[in-house]
């Protein structure tokens, strides 16, 4: 059974969901607490404790005798808060659309600085394996990836691109941290990739991104 601040978090989730998408627009009136239990298939006491959190937090507004509302001032869920709940089948597929786009771009827009970044950055993945060092090797992973972005050329390609760092680096948190083997066996498929971008062959580069994205579980 789950417990009921796990409960309610799914229920404040699920609120902040609808609000994000449209469902529940900045001063209107939600919904009745039987309506909610209906709804989100919890009891009274979770529904209370979400809208008890929601409203403190300054999303809801409860007016005595009225109901419970969206506060007027709510703004729309940021895109580092939408990519933290999503699931990492999600983040992938949308990673892949951006990562064959970045790859191919950078393959035609690089620069000798572009390219030292990588090689420095790839270097640094390779000695971290070398040394079992988990934290480093994350960390060299995630920037060689970023100057891929930059060298793409296309700012908002790596402003969005910036984004998922985050939302990487939480998955790669949830992986076994005592084992490095996830980067040990990708790491000559990203050396693959920075031949092929350095080559300027953007088909290339995109083929040795897709073998990393496949297998990136």
């Amino acid at each position: 059974m789950e417990q009921a601040s796990k409960l309610s978090d799914r229920v404040i989730n699920a609120i902040q969901k609808d609000i994000s998408q449209g469902k529940y627009k900045p001063g209107q009136k939600i919904p009745a607490e039987p309506e909610l239990m209906v709804q989100y298939a919890v009891g009274r006491s979770t529904i209370r404790e979400a809208i008890k959190t929601l409203s403190m937090s300054g999303i809801l507004r409860v007016q005595q005798g009225a109901g419970t509302f969206i506060n007027e001032s709510v703004q729309a869920e940021s895109l580092d808060q939408r990519l933290r709940r999503a699931d990492f089948e999600e983040i992938n597929q949308v990673r892949r659309m951006l990562d064959y786009e970045i790859v191919k771009l950078a393959a035609e827009n690089h620069t000798p600085d572009d390219l030292h970044e990588m090689r420095l950055q790839l270097d640094q993945r390779k000695k971290a394996i070398l040394e079992q060092q988990y934290q480093p090797c994350m960390e060299a992973d995630i920037a060689f990836h970023m100057a891929i972005a930059k060298a793409s050329g296309n700012h908002v390609l790596a402003d969005l691109y910036r984004s998922f760092t985050n939302v990487i680096r939480d998955f790669f948190a949830k992986r076994d941290t005592q084992s490095i083997s996830h980067f040990a066996i990708s790491h000559h498929t990203h050396e693959a990739l920075y031949k092929a971008i350095k080559s300027g062959n953007a088909k290339l580069s995109r083929q040795a991104m897709e073998d990393i994205l496949d297998n990136n579980y």
